[in-house]
C-alpha cells in the first residue's frame, strides 16, 4: 500500500508541473523563458542539496553531459513555452505522446527488435496525436505550440534515452539541472521579459518540489516497480493533468480531446503490453 501511494504521489506531481506551468502563464507578467529559468535553478538547488546531504557531488564533468544537459533544456524551454496557449492536459497528452513516439523511433533506427504489439501501439498513439492537432476544426490546437510541445517532448525523450544506463539517477539528475541553469538563462536574456511574484512562487515550487522532490520521490520508488506497471502508472499523468486543468483553472473539456486522449494512451498501453510479454517469454524460455 505505501509503494502504491508513493506512486499515485509522484503521477501527480508530474502532472503538477503542467497545472503550475500554466497557471503561471496565464498572468501576463510572467514570461515563458522566464519560468523555465527560475524553475530549473530551483530545480538545480534542490537536487543539489539532495545529493549533498546523502554524501555525493553531482558529477558534472561526467560524460555525455553536454547531450544530456542539451534535451533537457530544450524540454523545459519547449515545454514552457508551448504553456502560453496550450492547456495544461493538452500539452501533457502530446509531451507524453511525443515522449513514447521518440523513444519508439531511436529503438527503430537501433535496429532493436521492435514485436508486432509495439508497431501497433505507435501507429495507434501516432494517430491520435494526428487527430488531435489536425487543423481544421476549430478544437484543434495552433501549430506553435504544439511544435514547441513537440520538441519538448524530443527533447525529454533523448535525455531518457542517454541516462537509461545511469548508476547514480539522483547525482545524474543534479548535474544535468546544474548544468542546463546557463543555457536556460541565455535563453531567457535572449527573449526577454519578465516575471511576477505569483510566477516565482509557482515556478519555484515546479522546479524544487514537483520536479526536484517529484524525481527524487520517482527513483525511491522505481526499484520496487516492474518495468511494465511503471510505464502504465505514467499513463495516468495526463489524465491527472486534463482533470486538474478543469477543475483548477476551468479548462474546457471536448470529445475530440477525450476521444484522441483514449487513442493515444490505449497505444501507449499496448507498447508496454508487448515489453511485458517480451520479458515472460525470455524469462520462460
Amino acid at each position: 500500500m505505501r509503494l502504491v501511494l508513493l506512486t499515485a504521489l509522484t503521477m501527480v506531481a508530474f502532472a503538477a508541473n503542467s497545472l503550475l506551468n500554466r497557471a503561471a502563464l496565464l498572468d501576463d507578467a510572467t514570461s515563458p523563458a522566464a519560468f523555465a529559468a527560475v524553475r530549473v535553478l530551483a530545480g538545480a538547488v534542490m537536487l543539489a542539496a539532495l545529493v549533498i546531504l546523502r554524501g555525493g557531488v553531482p558529477p558534472i564533468r561526467a560524460k555525455g553531459r553536454v547531450l544530456e544537459t542539451a534535451a533537457l533544456a530544450l524540454y523545459l524551454i519547449g515545454f514552457s513555452f508551448a504553456y502560453v496557449s496550450l492547456d495544461a492536459g493538452l500539452g501533457a497528452l502530446i509531451l507524453f505522446g511525443g515522449v513514447q513516439l521518440t523513444m519508439f523511433a531511436a529503438a527503430v533506427l537501433s535496429r532493436d527488435h521492435v514485436p508486432v504489439l509495439r508497431w501497433l501501439g505507435a501507429a495507434m498513439a501516432l494517430g491520435g496525436l494526428a487527430w488531435l492537432v489536425w487543423p481544421g476544426d476549430v478544437t484543434a490546437p495552433a501549430f506553435v505550440p504544439v511544435a514547441m510541445m513537440a520538441a519538448a517532448a524530443f527533447g525529454w525523450g533523448i535525455y531518457s534515452l542517454a541516462g537509461r544506463g545511469a548508476k547514480d539517477a539522483m547525482g545524474e539528475t543534479a548535474a544535468n539541472f546544474m548544468c542546463a541553469v546557463p543555457v536556460v538563462f541565455l535563453v531567457w536574456a535572449m527573449a526577454g521579459g519578465g516575471i511576477g511574484g505569483q510566477g516565482i512562487v509557482l515556478a519555484v515550487v515546479s522546479g524544487a518540489v514537483t520536479s526536484g522532490l517529484g524525481y527524487a520521490l520517482w527513483y525511491t520508488v522505481l526499484p520496487g516497480l516492474d518495468r511494465s506497471v511503471a510505464a502504465l502508472a505514467q499513463l495516468t499523468v495526463p489524465v491527472i493533468a486534463v482533470a486538474g486543468g478543469v477543475l483548477f483553472l476551468g479548462e474546457g473539456l471536448t470529445a475530440r480531446l477525450v476521444l484522441s486522449s483514449a487513442i493515444i494512451l490505449g497505444g501507449v498501453a499496448l507498447g508496454v503490453l508487448a515489453s511485458s510479454q517480451r520479458r515472460i517469454g525470455s524469462s520462460g524460455s
